[in-house]
């Protein structure tokens, strides 16, 4: 079972940027993903970005594309998402998730998750 908590959600305004991170412990497997995924009150957890643990490959939603980046240090154990640009809409709680396959963006696919950390962001 892989071990994940996410730190570095805040308050921060319209244009602002943000870095979470995703601290991985536990056992681990010859090649997973770690993803990020948010939930906003009253809406469905959706995939936000993640990243192959052994090679490095990513993908992201169509909407993060240019202000998210996800990325990854094995040696510390961590993976990061780097938001640009924040906007009011992405107010929401940000969890990282880990699965034992790569390139699913369905929660119901990621076996282990984080306790989230809340971001919001103000206009």
């Amino acid at each position: 079972q892989v071990q994940l908590v996410e730190s570095g959600g805040g308050l921060v305004q319209a244009g602002d940027s943000l870095r979470l991170s995703c601290a991985v412990s536990g056992r681990t497997f010859s090649d997973y993903a770690i993803a990020w995924f948010r939930q906003a009150p009253g809406k469905e957890r959706e995939f936000v970005a993640a990243i192959s643990w052994s090679v490095g490959n990513t993908y992201a939603k169509d909407s993060g594309k240019g202000r998210f980046t996800i990325s990854k240090d094995n040696a510390k154990n961590m993976v990061y998402l780097q938001m640009n640009n924040l906007k009011p809409e992405d107010t929401a709680v940000y969890y990282c998730a880990a699965d034992r396959a790569y390139g699913s963006t369905h929660s119901e696919d990621f076996e282990s998750w984080g306790q989230g950390t809340q971001v919001t962001v103000s206009s």
